[in-house]
């Protein structure tokens, strides 16, 4: 069922459209209408590729042997509706196919309609083959710059809403914004009495009690806002619900809020940790200025797994809480309140490959040991990074028409 046009035309008049075009048969066998040979057209929707309306049949006015070749022409209305439209022109065969099925040639026109009338985009002959790679172009420029034009046209409501999420927390409390000081604050003294002294744990490289601070605390930071965006990303569709059913807002922005607050919250940690390196050891090393390269990524990887979690999260409820399960074992398997060397030798090749893993051992890298992050493991997390936050926004963006329904 091979088929190749050629000299097409196509115009709109109204909601009509007329497409005219030649078609060569380049099978083997004679197209015939008592054959169930003939021309039609599937209507569709460019966004999902659904077929809307499947259109009748124009039969051929003669019989086509192979290698010959005849002018078609056929005729047909759009739907009233405003919006966008694609429409195949293709032969077919009654109970055998379409030939743009199965790689013949076909008029594809792509339509715009705006009050009574349709204006043709684009109208041009292609394959299935030719179209899915056209496609596939498109999408990954769009998978690309989506997420951040999401970010870049909305950034003042994600502004907003990061100030209004902070000072919304503590409202009314005596401790008021002092609270996103003070409660990574407590998570630290905390895991510290634990790990550092009941356990009496230590790192290597600085065997006394301070050092222990030093190099939990380091590790800490990167966990703190990764671990505060990835723990409420289940949760914050159905949080906002009424932003989602009622409203024409970007949804999108909800997870990059959960980051940009845990972004103020290390930021704040941050702060803390160089006053406290600064009274415990003297100085701050100049290697401290490659936390952007480190943060970076982090942002990057956070955000594309809180996409994820987000649009999961409606339809999956029980994700909330198995989230936090999930959080609490990734926290055991990095190494943040115990040395790298405690974990067995066998294990270590498949944790290291734990992107919380290189960032806190970049952190102690820059902040505690003075030197550079290595480059190795730095690239394939922002390979890594990468992936993640463009495969989470396409994700997010692909369930996101489902939300109201299912909220």
């Amino acid at each position: 069922m091979s088929a190749r046009l050629s000299h097409t035309e196509a115009e709109a008049r109204g909601l009509r459209i007329r497409a005219a075009f030649r078609v060569r048969n380049d099978s083997r066998e004679t197209w015939r209408a008592e054959d169930g040979f003939a021309v039609s057209y599937h209507l569709l929707d460019p966004e999902t590729n659904t077929v809307i309306e499947d259109g009748p049949r124009t039969l051929l006015e003669r019989d086509i042997p192979p290698g010959d070749s005849e002018a078609v022409e056929i005729r047909f209305p759009l739907p009233p509706d405003p919006g966008r439209y694609r429409v195949y022109v293709s032969p077919m065969r009654e109970r055998e196919g379409w030939f743009y099925e199965r790689g013949g040639e076909f008029l594809l026109l792509d339509l715009l309609v705006e009050g009574a009338a349709a204006r043709i985009e684009r109208a041009r002959v292609f394959t299935m083959r030719r179209l899915r790679r056209e496609l596939a172009v498109r999408s990954l420029g769009r998978a690309l710059t989506l997420p951040w034009r999401a970010i870049f046209v909305n950034r003042s409501l994600i502004r907003a809403m990061v100030r209004r999420d902070i000072l919304g927390r503590y409202r009314g409390s005596f401790g008021g914004l002092f609270w996103t000081v003070l409660n990574p604050l407590l998570l630290m003294l905390t895991y510290f009495y634990v790990f550092g002294i009941v356990l009496q744990a230590r790192f290597g490289n600085d065997p006394s009690r301070s050092g222990f601070v030093l190099y939990f605390l380091a590790g800490m930071l990167p966990w703190l806002a990764f671990s505060e965006a990835a723990g409420r990303a289940p949760f914050v569709l159905l949080e906002y619900r009424n932003f989602v059913k009622k409203l024409v807002f970007p949804v999108e922005t909800l997870p990059v809020n959960l980051v940009t607050a845990g972004l103020v919250t290390e930021a704040f940690a941050v702060v803390l940790f160089l006053a406290y390196l600064l009274l415990a050891r003297g100085s701050v090393p100049l290697t401290a200025l490659w936390l952007p390269v480190l943060a970076a990524p982090q942002v990057l990887f956070t955000l594309g797994l809180c996409w994820f979690l987000a649009g999961l999260g409606v339809f999956v409820r029980d994700l909330g809480q198995l989230s936090g399960f999930l959080l609490t074992l990734w926290f055991f398997l990095t190494p943040i309140c115990y040395p790298e060397t405690a974990l067995p030798p066998a294990a270590l090749p498949v944790l290291s490959r734990n992107p919380v893993f290189v960032l806190v051992r970049g952190y102690r890298d820059i902040l505690l040991e003075g030197r550079a992050p290595d480059f190795g493991p730095l690239w394939k997390l922002w390979l890594l990074a990468a992936l993640v936050f463009i495969a989470g926004y396409a994700w997010f963006h692909k369930l996101r028409r489902s939300f109201a329904d299912v909220i």
